[in-house]
């Protein structure tokens, strides 16, 4: 039976869409491409959710492959992401739904130490029961040894846990320590995925 519903943050909660940030900078179609990649592609970033890494090291480390004229946009880059954050739609009614029949909400998220900075202003934060961060634990997913911690810190049964996430090698991870789950394509499909799995939610 399932009693724990475990999500993921970026595309599943909230929208996570690098081309929107990089539109607010104004910049040329090429010095766009060229952040894109050496911003949100490069291996600093994913050191930040690990958690090895400082958000300031990091963009340093960016400036040193990028032209000069972007430096600035790099500092932006690295806090302008999370000031519009958009709630996925239909998520938060979902949650609301959820929390009130019961089930408790967790969160296994690839993120910064900032995470809390800005996720906790989101409606959908106040319905969580408990938070994974990488970062707070030097661990990624798919790593099997994230899905372990969200177990053995809330005490939870991998096979009462349904997990969602947009990857499906995150999900497949999930799945490979117990817990049943689905890829994220939008709450409408994650409604008739958990009811599926025997959740009492309204499809």
């Amino acid at each position: 039976m399932i009693r724990n519903i475990v999500f993921d943050m970026g595309n599943v909660l909230i929208h996570w869409c690098p081309d929107d940030f990089l539109a607010r900078l104004e910049l040329t179609g090429e010095d766009r491409a060229l952040l894109r990649q050496e911003v949100f592609g490069c291996v600093e970033w994913v050191q930040t959710d690990r958690g090895t890494l400082s958000d300031e090291r990091a963009a340093a480390a960016m400036k040193t492959r990028l032209p000069s004229r972007l430096h600035w946009a790099v500092d932006r880059l690295m806090v302008w992401w999370e000031l519009d954050l958009r709630p996925m739609e239909g998520m938060e009614e979902l949650l609301a739904e959820l929390k009130g029949l019961g089930y408790r909400l967790y969160l296994l998220s690839n993120a910064s130490v900032r995470q809390p900075e800005y996720f906790s202003a989101l409606p959908v934060d106040r319905y969580l029961d408990g938070r994974i961060l990488s970062s707070s634990y030097k661990l990624l997913k798919p790593q099997p040894e994230i899905y372990q911690v969200l177990l053995q810190e809330y005490d939870l049964k991998a096979e009462e846990c349904f997990f969602v996430d947009d990857l499906f090698i995150n999900v497949e991870a999930a799945m490979l320590v117990g817990m049943s789950g689905t890829i994220f394509r939008g709450a409408a499909p994650l409604r008739q995925a958990l009811a599926e799995a025997g959740v009492a939610v309204k499809v």
